[in-house]
């Protein structure tokens, strides 16, 4: 099967949704389906020359250059132009399938696309826009910011034939909105990756952390509507109860000169450690191990794919459970799963933080709950999906060029 993936981002830039496809597609590949992606071109072009692993050999990665989006540097623009002229060279035998990734400049080439080779499409929905947008477009009423994520959600579910999404109350979420799509829950699963073990001792050692200070970790994209403002608020309180504690906070993005700015405010720099990405195949790995207990508190994520990663390598969970989390968190036993209140949460995390054998306890359950998770079930399911959408476009076309040619005999 030939498979054309079209997304507005994809690594060197850090996310759920760029770890969400290299899983799928790595998946894919190694089932023996071949899967193009299509992705902007970041950096310079003596950064790309430098070896990152984003740009090492793949010829089934096509990169198009793009600039930088306003407000938001981290991320990138496509060049239509550029974008379109690559397209344009694709033929109905090169492409099996089209799957969309991201809903702006990628998902209307994407449309255009497979209605020029009349190839089915799927889209995955990533993204809680309801609960995104207004952190980016500042000024307008949320009210407002809400119901054109809606309407502009339902209008692009319109487009395609199925909608991929991450999790159930996701899935619930766009049917309420209206969408009428046939919508398939399916999460991104664990590669064998995750559940290497990293050495916990080697990163407190190389950050100056004492091997015997109670770390709390965050990791994820430093982004208002990760909702780290609670955890600072949280830690406040949870340095009552544990004087020493550290919380480091893993990842970069647009919100922090603001959480800098809050965790000095509250008399808290002693107590975080900011640590920025890290690679996923080593320091990241180590960082995880390193913690004492993982701590999450969106209430955005369609997914929340970094509970799992804590979960393989038997680090504790405390987090809420909202949206996607709900998903993850659902009958696990190597979490405690707490409400967005100060008090509980600051006292969920004191209570493992405190007691080592209920974390090596907790540990280990996580592990065991993060085998659910598969990358390979999951991309094999996925395969169903991109088979019957296929069969039916096959069963469809007879149908569809005889309502033509009845069309042209009137």
């Amino acid at each position: 099967m030939k498979i054309l993936m079209l997304s507005d981002v994809f690594f060197p830039r850090v996310n759920g949704v760029s770890t969400s496809i290299q899983t799928f597609r790595a998946d894919l590949q190694a089932l023996g389906h071949t899967v193009t992606l299509v992705a902007p071109e970041y950096g310079t072009a003596a950064e790309r020359a430098a070896g990152s692993d984003a740009y090492a050999a793949d010829p089934n990665l096509v990169r198009i250059a793009s600039r930088p989006v306003p407000r938001d540097p981290e991320d990138r623009l496509f060049s239509w132009t550029k974008l379109m002229a690559y397209l344009r060279t694709l033929r109905r035998e090169d492409v099996d399938l089209v799957h969309i990734q991201t809903p702006f400049i990628a998902h209307y080439a994407g449309v255009r696309l497979a209605r020029r080779l009349g190839a089915p499409l799927i889209e995955t929905y990533h993204t809680y826009f309801e609960h995104y947008l207004h952190h980016y477009v500042p000024g307008l009423p949320s009210a407002l910011t809400r119901y054109v994520a809606r309407r502009f959600t339902v209008a692009q579910c319109h487009d395609v034939q199925a909608v991929v999404s991450p999790s159930r109350q996701m899935a619930e979420a766009l049917r309420a909105y209206g969408v009428q799509t046939p919508i398939e829950v399916l999460p991104t699963g664990l590669p064998p990756l995750c559940f290497k073990q990293g050495d916990g001792t080697r990163f407190r050692a190389a950050q100056g952390i004492a091997p015997e200070r109670p770390m709390a970790l965050f990791v994820g994209r430093v982004a208002h509507e990760k909702n780290i403002d609670f955890l600072i608020e949280m830690l406040g309180r949870l340095r009552e109860k544990v004087p020493n504690v550290l919380l480091v906070i893993a990842g970069e993005g647009p919100a922090e000169a603001h959480i800098r700015a809050l965790v000095t405010a509250r008399g808290l720099d002693a107590h975080v450690h900011y640590q920025g990405y890290m690679d996923r195949h080593t320091t990241l790995l180590d960082c995880y191990s390193a913690a004492d207990a993982f701590v999450f508190a969106s209430r955005t994520e369609t997914q929340g794919l970094v509970l799992l990663e804590a979960m393989a390598h038997g680090t504790p969970v405390v987090s809420t459970a909202v949206m996607g989390t709900a998903d993850v968190l659902a009958g696990v036993q190597g979490a405690v799963v707490v409400p967005e209140e100060t008090e509980a949460f600051a006292a969920g995390v004191a209570r493992v933080l405190g007691d080592r054998a209920l974390r090596a306890q907790l540990g280990g359950l996580a592990r065991q709950d993060a085998l659910r998770w598969s990358s390979r079930h999951m991309a094999e399911r996925l395969l169903k999906l991109y088979t019957q959408l296929i069969d039916d476009d096959l069963v469809a076309r007879p149908v569809m060029a005889a309502s033509r040619e009845e069309v042209r005999s009137l």
